[in-house]
């Protein structure tokens, strides 16, 4: 049994759903699970749970994440990128590269945002996405987003090329009708790919070639202990560790420099990685999500 995190460098054409079943099947495990949904249309890096990292994936899913994205200007699409049919065409204004920079720089810090009607969030138990194919269009609360950098790589008549640091629940394809509105227009995304999550380097990405010759092994997979090493440590002592494994709350010095209520890496005897903890108390840590005994090596 595997148990770790992969860095998928997902396709274009295929969901991130399906690269998950997918690649459940071609390293023979049960328990798969994806950080971050990537559209169809995007290509880039899809952290891949595997095993007990599963339990961890909603810590990853809180790094900020770096795209870069095409905006085709003029005309507005269903879903806000390439793949969906074309709602309104605007004329372009002419725009040079002081207008573009001042129009991105408006987007900087912390905003709001309007999740897209073609998005996985749930109303009434169904996702917004099958309410836009039967045709609906319901109300969406705005939801608040960081963008850390926003920055051009390039420009011509009719498009633009960008590059965003953003924290979770941004979408690209959102932003993108935005800043073409900041310009006086209307645009729909052509391309995006998504360069990395942090803390995960660009450079460990695998592929699906390489993940099919492989079947996993030799391949940089990312320890579970990597995968939350964001987060501050508290190490165990052997009893500690022993009753922690119990479900019970216990003593823990290193938890009096935290404060109270903050998620916590847990080590045991000989670094060995544990799971996560909480705060319960000043010096002491209740269990959060701990991990199989199998895989603490």
């Amino acid at each position: 049994m595997i148990d770790g995190v992969l860095l998928f460098d997902k396709p274009s054409g295929v969901s991130s759903t399906a690269a998950g079943l997918r690649l459940r099947r071609l390293l023979g495990v049960r328990k798969v699970g994806h950080v971050g949904s990537l559209d169809p249309l995007a290509t880039g890096m899809l952290p891949i749970c595997v095993g007990e990292a599963t339990k961890l994936a909603s810590e990853i899913l809180e790094g900020d994440k770096v795209y870069r994205f095409q905006v085709s200007l003029g005309s507005r699409t269903s879903t806000g990128d390439v793949e969906g049919e074309i709602t309104e065409q605007q004329r372009v204004p002419a725009l040079d590269r002081e207008t573009v920079h001042r129009a991105l720089s408006a987007f900087l810090g912390d905003t709001s945002q309007i999740p897209p009607m073609y998005s996985a969030i749930k109303q009434g138990g169904v996702p917004l996405y099958r309410r836009a194919r039967a045709g609906e269009v319901v109300a969406r609360l705005s939801r608040s987003i960081r963008i850390e950098s926003l920055e051009l790589l390039s420009m011509a008549e009719r498009q633009i090329e960008c590059r965003v640091v953003c924290g979770k629940g941004t979408y690209v394809r959102v932003l993108a009708e935005n800043i073409a509105k900041a310009l006086g227009t209307v645009g729909h995304v052509t391309e995006l790919r998504r360069e990395s999550v942090r803390p995960f380097a660009a450079d460990r990405l695998v592929t699906l070639q390489q993940i099919e010759s492989t079947r996993g092994v030799g391949l940089p997979w990312v320890s579970l202990d990597e995968a939350v090493g964001h987060l501050k440590l508290v190490t165990l002592a052997p009893e500690a560790a022993r009753r922690m494994s119990q479900g019970q709350v216990v003593e823990a010095p290193d938890a009096l420099l935290f404060d109270l209520g903050e998620l916590v890496r847990l080590h045991g005897p000989g670094a060995v990685f544990r799971g996560l903890g909480r705060v319960a108390a000043p010096g002491r840590v209740a269990p959060k999500r701990l991990v199989a005994e199998k895989t603490r090596e």
